[in-house]
């Protein structure tokens, strides 16, 4: 069969390039995107609409799709766990969504995960992840202030921005990680500090880092126990006991505390002012409800500092915990954990020094 020297010369620049391409991608990370709903795949009513819009309506393969840049810095393939507005999330969708990063991360053609949340939780989510699934791959979460219909959208830059950070090797072992606005933060430090700002997210010990334009730039470390070093697995937890928070004001009274301790609750997270402050009227039914066998953890809702054992408080008499410098919701996150384990104060003391 003749071939002209025309077409010959096409087909092997065609066999050429695609085997450039293939060796390009074969050079390339491959990394999961898991999807749970949240702003970053939410749609407002017009592109003014970056406050007032709904959140988790847009479908995995659709972000990816309307993101062809990820393809420069990683093979990505998307999952949809679930399609979620992170503040309506349960015990049973972290236990799902820990399950399958867990089995993920065990494959050798994964090199890292990409998680899509809600700013709202999205702390809470990657503190539990940082305390349960055993890896040193990078499990990186993403989440957006705006949602992508809206003018000066967030989400595209913070997506790509985690998959180059799931994707790189010197973002291996340093635990659960969140990835907005250029910045790399700690999963377990991270909190959201603002409700409409781009900027919403800091950590009071500092940001682990930047990524700018796909290269990461790190400047700390976290010393906390995490990942592969804790002694938590979520491959052998199946149920998650019930914790509450309970928030300490001004005119607080104990119907809170005392309806909770009836409620059938493992322990009980007091959100107190300042140094995790409790107020006189309310140190009885914090007493009763720890003689009940509840755990008593004493946290403050201070956004920085932490909370100093046996100050405000005589808390070895009372057989009280402190959450150090975890606020209200993570305490509860860590307290959950912990309690799979042991529900002993001291070990408990020990669990939260330590993570």
């Amino acid at each position: 069969m003749y071939l002209s020297p025309r077409f010959r010369a096409f087909a092997a620049g065609a066999a050429l390039l695609a085997a450039g391409a293939l060796a390009h991608a074969q050079s390339l990370p491959n990394v999961v995107i898991l999807a749970t709903g949240g702003t970053i795949a939410g749609a407002g009513a017009s592109a003014v609409n970056s406050a007032t819009y709904a959140a988790a309506k847009v479908g995995v393969e659709k972000l990816i799709a309307g993101l062809p840049e990820l393809s420069k810095v990683a093979n990505v393939r998307g999952e949809q766990v679930f399609q979620v507005a992170s503040e309506s999330l349960t015990n049973d969708n972290l236990l799902t969504l820990a399950k399958r990063v867990s089995a993920l991360a065990k494959q050798p053609d994964v090199d890292g995960i990409v998680i899509t949340h809600g700013t709202d939780t999205v702390e809470e989510t990657a503190y539990f992840l940082t305390l349960t699934v055993h890896t040193n791959k990078p499990i990186v979460m993403v989440a957006s202030m705006r949602p992508g219909t809206a003018l000066s959208a967030d989400g595209a830059l913070n997506l790509y921005d985690a998959v180059s950070v799931a994707g790189s090797k010197d973002a291996m072992g340093k635990g659960v990680l969140l990835t907005m606005n250029d910045s790399i933060e700690s999963g377990r430090d991270v909190t959201k500090n603002f409700n409409i700002k781009p900027s919403a997210f800091v950590s009071q010990w500092g940001s682990l880092g930047m990524v700018v334009e796909g290269k990461n730039y790190w400047f700390r470390a976290p010393v906390k126990r995490h990942t592969m070093n804790s002694e938590f697995d979520i491959d052998k937890i199946t149920a998650l006991p019930p914790v509450e928070i309970a928030m300490g004001y001004e005119g607080v009274a104990s119907t809170a505390i005392d309806a909770l301790g009836k409620s059938g609750i493992k322990a009980l997270v007091h959100g107190g002012p300042g140094n995790g402050s409790v107020a006189d009227r309310i140190v009885p039914s914090l007493q009763k409800v720890r003689a009940d066998g509840i755990v008593v953890i004493r946290s403050s809702r201070v956004p920085d500092g932490f909370v100093i054992r046996n100050a405000e408080q005589p808390d070895d008499k009372y057989d009280w915990v402190v959450a150090h410098d975890l606020r209200p919701q993570k305490a509860r996150i860590l307290a959950m954990v912990a309690l799979t384990k042991t529900n002993d104060t001291k070990e408990l003391q020990r669990i939260f020094w330590e993570y």
